[in-house]
């Protein structure tokens, strides 16, 4: 097998609803995110021959889609009330409401997902709330 492996990291704000302890407490984190692509040969023609695929073009695709992430108030559909969400809008707040529960596991599962729909052989993507946790996703054997 050959993979690469490319990280970024975002800052962005969350809660989890239904968990009772200090994260159901709106926080932030410096989240890293690290993407690793693995495939069973190189690529034989073309400008990528003999890589798994440009360094490059990973990396900047992997950027675009965790950027979206960045500086914002990341939010579970409907855990907060409607006129919360009005006021948060109304004073300009970056909100990215997602329909899933923001943990760190769902996030390296979104990512992975991204990559794939963009045509990158994922095989793991982790996510680190800290320099010393992180949940992640793997490819199915």
């Amino acid at each position: 097998m050959y993979g690469l492996k490319t990280e970024y990291c975002f800052d962005a704000a969350h809660f989890l609803t239904e968990y009772y302890g200090k994260c159901e407490n709106l926080h932030g984190h410096r989240w890293r995110v690290v993407a690793f692509i693995e495939q069973a040969a190189l690529q034989t023609e073309g400008t990528m021959r003999d890589m798994v695929v440009d360094f490059g073009v990973f990396k900047r695709d992997f950027r675009a889609i965790v950027d979206e992430f960045d500086h914002t108030f990341l939010v579970e559909e409907g855990s907060l009330a409607p006129q919360t969400m009005e006021c948060l809008h109304a004073e300009g707040f970056s909100l990215t409401v997602v329909p899933w529960r923001t943990t760190a596991e769902n996030l390296a599962a979104h990512f992975a997902r991204r990559l794939q729909d963009a045509g990158y052989p994922v095989s793991r993507v982790e996510v680190y709330e800290t320099p010393n946790n992180c949940a992640y996703w793997t490819a199915s054997s």
